[in-house]
């Protein structure tokens, strides 16, 4: 009977099966370099340039395209939904349906009509063979030595005014599934930037305005309003901006295997397993429910990526131990909404936000997790702080026994390596050394095709994606459940696949976004207004006092500024799209302000996660609070207090680059558009004053936590706690004298209340 009620509706069973189809091909995609494999597949076909892999983006992307939104069609469909609840509206349910999937197949054809290496109507008409003749033609008789790639012929028929409706169809119904897919707030978002875009032109068309803010890019291309509107509305189907550009190859060539890792985790033993592990290690430690849902929701989610995911994944086992412990529900949901969060930034995968940002960076992902190391330590020992602070204030006793549901069994030491080996797998090939595998061991004990294909996957983070994924399937059959009932794994490939398929729907709003920002010129004219109105202001007046305007102030406004647009546009939405709205809008005026363009994007990044328990609409928070219970608000602000240091960690890096470890982090760009390093850095960590800095950091986080929680050893008074926090700030000023007084204000602090304590 049970196994009744778990049947899925015909059309997602098809979605699942097209779903599990997408990931093989997708995998197939992703494959890493194995010599001998591509030379092998052209043998057998024949065909001199056959790929097994690697496929040209042109070719490959407009038919994953299709299948994609017809998995989300299935998957989401409102037919489904509406024959149900709104029978009368059903045929409408229908039409949305099959036109999601129609228009899809409409861009994928524009695409290939549009983009010059292929030239559908051309190819079929045969006018691309004539310019191709002729191109050969005109190198070989005029420029003697020129190769036949130097010259690629554009397209003679192309869509032309129908690129427009095509374009709006495609959009109206693409943000509809948006909508009930993902929800409102990135549709909205995404629905203004094509209005103002829209309105922009229009304005300048029937010279309604002058203002900078009411004029387009439109009107740099000569004047011709429609012949200018067909460019741009071409361009978001085939410049790097549009929906077949960087974000499509996010999805398809750089975060595919992690996805399908994440959904293979998420149906696996190994996670109740890993929480299991974690109370053991916690047992004896007063929060140790707490202390576990934070390494078990830190681990988890770094392969998750997703806020919500991991709340719901490790929340419904950690939550009730909480509780069950002592600790406040707001409490208990408060510390696995922030350390789910928390998973995002945590190396080495990091979700898919990570995986954006370098992207939009050009930095590689071996040198983003490195990045990511010391604020997402200084994050997770924060929350150690805060629940620690927490035990004290509540009385709460260390469980010492663990109950029978969470004890360690045989069977679940197995499961560990099913997270534990995939994890060490991507560890060793992101962080190895062509060279010393080369060199190694490795290379005297195993054959040379298998080192030579080691040492190719080195360093790659698709590779090494690829293969903890070939590892963890045959992992999985180390849980006798998985044994008894193989088609768990398909299924889970087939979940990976419908993941991929939505996060494909949102990231096409975001490059929307992109792309319609790109065409109106906004972000541009943002930049140049800021940094003149900062160039003009000498000071600014607050309760009562003026207090000048320097470089620092300057910094200070544009991060405040970033923070509060980060968190406001992230409101309900997930991280990555959060991440990127803000990023491309103020991204370039932070790195105008002296922060290199790396730690501006950090920054702007760590505020997207942390918008995720940020009130009013704390995604993260409020799946907690429908485990606990708890009000959700109150769930919100508690998961803010635990996890404040989100919050004030960008701040710090970006005052202290050198707390990210790379060089980018300290490169900015000069006036005459050089890359140089900031004042005072050589490129090279100086590990004798990193040290310092970290002491300072920690000090900082205990004097922040206990503050938050108003508590240490005993209870803290207001104005105690008040100044801890100034105490706080002032230990991580940039200013000599001022370190020293914030460090003996935190001396007198901590040592006055271990001797009123102790009396």
């Amino acid at each position: 009977m049970a196994k009744a009620q778990t049947v899925k509706p015909k059309g997602q069973r098809i979605a699942l099966f097209l779903a599990f189809f997408l990931v093989c091909i997708g995998m197939l995609n992703t494959l890493p370099e194995i010599p001998g494999l591509q030379d092998w597949a052209r043998d057998i076909t024949g065909i001199r340039f056959f790929r097994i892999s690697g496929f040209p983006p042109e070719i490959f992307f407009p038919p994953i395209f299709v299948l994609m939104m017809a998995i989300v069609a299935l998957d989401a469909s409102l037919y489904r939904a509406w024959r149900k609840t709104r029978p009368d509206r059903a045929w409408l349910g229908l039409a949305l349906d099959m036109g999601l999937v129609l228009a899809a197949l409409a861009g994928a054809v524009g695409f290939w009509i549009e983009i010059d290496s292929v030239c559908l109507i051309d190819q079929i008409t045969g006018e691309r063979a004539r310019l191709i003749e002729d191109a050969l033609a005109r190198s070989a008789n005029l420029i003697p030595g020129l190769t036949l790639e130097a010259e690629v012929p554009a397209c003679q028929a192309r869509l032309g005014i129908w690129v427009l409706p095509l374009l709006f169809t495609i959009i109206l119904l693409f943000f509809l599934y948006n909508v009930r897919v993902w929800g409102l707030p990135l549709v909205v978002v995404a629905s203004i930037v094509v209005l103002y875009t829209v309105s922009t032109a229009l304005i300048w068309v029937f010279e309604l305005s002058d203002n900078n803010f009411l004029l387009t890019k439109l009107g740099a291309d000569g004047g011709d309003a429609l012949a200018s509107a067909i460019q741009k509305a071409t361009n978001v189907f085939i410049t790097p901006d549009g929906f077949m550009g960087r974000f499509m190859d996010i999805i398809i060539n750089q975060v595919f295997p992690y996805v399908v890792l994440g959904a293979l985790f998420g149906s696996s033993a190994g996670g109740t397993s890993l929480i299991k592990l974690a109370v053991r290690l916690t047992r004896n430690l007063r929060g140790g429910p707490a202390h576990a849902a934070i390494v078990s929701s830190a681990m988890f989610g770094t392969i998750t990526g997703g806020p919500v995911t991991n709340v719901l994944s490790t929340g419904r086992l950690t939550i009730p131990m909480m509780r069950r412990n002592g600790f406040s529900p707001q409490f208990a949901g408060g510390v696995e909404a922030a350390a789910s969060s928390g998973g995002q930034i945590m190396p080495p995968v990091m979700g898919i936000a990570a995986f954006v940002l370098v992207a939009l960076t050009a930095v590689p992902y071996t040198k983003v997790i490195t990045a990511a190391f010391i604020p997402a330590i200084a994050f997770f020992f924060s929350i150690f702080l805060a629940v620690m602070f927490q035990a004290r204030r509540e009385k709460v006793e260390p469980m010492r026994t663990i109950p029978d549901d969470l004890i360690m069994e045989r069977q679940d030491w197995r499961n560990l390596w099913i997270i534990f080996l995939p994890i060490l797998v991507i560890l060793f090939l992101l962080l190895g050394n062509k060279d010393a595998i080369g060199e190694s061991w490795i290379a005297v004990m195993l054959p040379n095709a298998v080192v030579q294909t080691i040492v190719n996957a080195t360093g790659d983070a698709v590779s090494a994606g690829w293969w903890a994924v070939a590892i963890l399937l045959p992992l999985m059959l180390l849980d006798p459940d998985t044994r008894a009932e193989p088609s768990r794994i398909a299924t889970a490939l087939g979940e990976g696949g419908i993941l991929i398929s939505r996060l494909f729907l949102l990231l096409f709003a975001v490059s929307i976004i992109a792309a319609f920002l790109n065409e109106s010129g906004l972000t541009g004219e943002l930049t140049r207004a800021v940094t003149t109105w900062l160039e003009q202001v000498t000071s600014i007046r607050i309760l009562g006092y003026d207090i000048p305007i320097s470089g620092g102030v300057y910094l200070m406004l544009a991060l405040v500024c970033a923070m509060f647009c980060a968190i406001l546009l992230g409101m309900g939405m997930p991280t990555v799209p959060a991440y990127v709205n803000v990023a491309l809008l103020l991204g370039p005026l932070l790195a105008q302000l002296g922060v290199s363009f790396f730690t501006a994007n950090m920054f702007v990044f760590y505020f997207a996660v942390a918008s995720a328990i940020t009130p009013p609409v704390a995604v993260a928070a409020f799946a907690a609070s429908s485990i606990t219970g708890a009000e959700p608000m109150r769930t919100a602000f508690s998961a803010v207090r635990v996890g404040i240091v989100m919050f004030t960690i960008p701040f710090v890096f970006a005052w202290y680059p050198e707390l990210l470890l790379i060089p980018e982090a300290v490169t900015i760009t000069d006036e005459s558009g050089r890359r140089v390093l900031m004042d005072g850095y050589s490129g090279e960590p100086d590990y004798g004053s990193l040290i310092l800095l970290l002491c300072r950091l920690v000090a900082a986080l205990y004097l922040l936590a206990s503050a938050l929680a108003s508590y240490d050893q005993a209870a803290l008074s207001g104005w105690v706690s008040s100044l801890r926090i100034l105490a706080a700030v002032l230990i991580l000023w940039k200013s000599p004298l001022v370190i020293m007084a914030g460090g003996a204000l935190a001396c007198l602090l901590l040592l006055s209340h271990l001797l009123r304590n102790r009396a």
